[in-house]
């Protein structure tokens, strides 16, 4: 049994892990207790709150949110759910870890502090030659955290990882998901109709390993995990959480209900993408020849000009390639935009 440090009280009271998270920027003594309705409540660290309800489960869901700082609607939105869990005006039937990724990031109001969280999973927090820094050590304690979790699951049980950001630009498609390479398995059809569920319709699937939360889930335990945009960064208080509702009322039938079930699966109820190629920024003298309020998916003609890096400048090599987390100011050697294509349902949905 964990030692009962002087928050407890006040977390149990109140139910404001957010606070409490944003309080302790990068670590936080470790804790646990039982609610009332007899589930299991472990703090592991700042951000980092696990629910284990009584009984048998058959899913292990891991949420989570602020790996960029500045992103807050999925921060919002995680915040009410662990409040409403530890009030006990929520029963959980499945085991479920919350994160908040980043809790200096939230409280200074950007992406990151000093190195872009997303970018040091699958063991890119260390690097031979690379200093430590509080995100490389953090993300190499959020790995840790994560297989523990799915360690101590049930034999058998499903594994799941929604990693809830929101974009910087606008798209014309407002809520989409990033469906990491899976190394040749198929994609799920049951997946997609969980993301139709939460209001997203619109999937890109990966085509190479990437460095972000979802892939590492996805890659090292084998988890069901996307990287889900739910919207345009907007400070706290400016979100309109109404355009959230369906997301919330999925996530908490995830983790709340036995079984879930979704509509029959329906290709032309979703807009599928295929990342056709990923740009690196490697010179400082980087740059875009559209605007910064260009919207994620704006489609370009072949031939028309993507980006310029240094001397060398990047073509739309196919009609209506369009771009994709455009971001000239990314370090050195990161990806600085994704082109994608449109894709149809093949063999490879099961």
């Amino acid at each position: 049994m964990l030692a009962k440090p002087d928050y407890l009280n006040e977390l149990i009271n109140s139910g404001d892990f957010l606070t409490l998270s944003r309080d302790n920027e990068w670590h936080l003594e470790a804790s646990e207790f039982t609610l009332v309705n007899g589930t299991c409540v472990t703090v592991h660290d700042t951000g980092v709150i696990e629910f284990q309800p009584q009984g048998t489960t058959t899913k292990d869901v891991v949420l989570s949110s602020a790996v960029h700082g500045n992103e807050t609607a999925p921060i919002e939105i995680c915040d009410e759910l662990i409040k409403t869990i530890i009030k006990g005006e929520l029963a959980l039937n499945q085991r479920v870890l919350f994160i908040f990724g980043n809790p200096k990031s939230i409280n200074i109001g950007l992406r990151f502090v000093e190195e872009n969280l997303n970018r040091l999973f699958n063991g890119h927090h260390t690097v031979e030659g690379v200093p430590m820094n509080d995100e490389r050590k953090r993300a190499a304690k959020l790995e840790e955290y994560v297989t523990d979790f799915f360690a101590r699951g049930e034999q058998g049980s499903a594994r799941y990882h929604y990693d809830l950001h929101t974009a910087i630009r606008g798209s014309k498609n407002e809520k989409f998901a990033v469906y990491p390479y899976l190394h040749g398995k198929p994609w799920k059809k049951s997946q997609l109709q969980f993301l139709l569920s939460c209001g997203v319709n619109t999937v890109l699937m990966m085509k190479s390993p990437a460095t972000t939360f979802s892939y590492y889930s996805s890659f090292v335990h084998g988890a069901d995990s996307f990287t889900v945009e739910l919207g345009q960064v907007k400070p706290f208080g400016e979100n309109d959480m109404a355009r959230f509702a369906k997301t919330k009322q999925t996530l908490t039938a995830l983790i709340s209900q036995k079984e879930v079930q979704y509509p029959q699966f329906n290709a032309s109820d979703f807009e599928l993408f295929a990342v056709h190629r990923t740009i690196n920024r490697t010179q400082q003298d980087f740059s875009f020849p559209f605007s910064d309020d260009a919207e994620n998916f704006t489609g370009f003609a072949k031939g028309e000009l993507l980006a310029t890096d240094g001397d060398t400048p990047y073509y739309a090599d196919v009609e209506g390639e369009a771009i994709i987390f455009p971001n000239a100011h990314v370090a050195l050697g990161q990806r600085a935009l994704l082109t994608v294509i449109p894709m149809q349902v093949d063999s490879n949905f099961v």
